[in-house]
């Protein structure tokens, strides 16, 4: 089981605004931010009743893009995700639809961040 996941940003003002935004409607807020982390940048945690499971940190460095999936819990929870990540500043990476070759009720959106992080929201049930 995963407890949390975190990524670099080049902009960590700019990535902690798009992600409150573009999280909102998976019902995740800002749960905690620490002015300086392990790699002496800020960090801003995100998540779900009090959980912060999903963080960001400003040490910069950003190689690679990670992929990042989070479960919605409807198909219209992940309508409003891509949405609000468009509103953001984000771009559309696959707009929201069913994905039959990853499974039959596999309901997904794709959005790149500030970044170019390939963030996903995915819904399994039927609709």
């Amino acid at each position: 089981m995963i407890d949390h996941v975190g990524f670099p940003v080049s902009d960590y003002a700019t990535s902690k605004v798009f992600y409150e935004k573009a999280l909102a409607p998976l019902g995740y807020v800002l749960v905690m931010e620490v002015p300086v982390n392990e790699m002496n940048a800020p960090a801003a945690g995100f998540g779900i009743g009090g959980n912060p499971d999903f963080w960001i940190g400003g040490e910069g460095g950003v190689g690679n893009p990670a992929h990042i999936a989070i479960t919605a819990k409807d198909r219209s929870a992940v309508d409003a995700f891509h949405e609000a990540a468009l509103a953001a500043g984000g771009r559309d990476n696959g707009a929201p639809g069913l994905r039959p070759q990853y499974g039959p009720s596999y309901y997904a959106a794709f959005v790149l961040d500030p970044d170019g992080h390939n963030i996903e929201a995915v819904c399994y049930r039927p609709s």
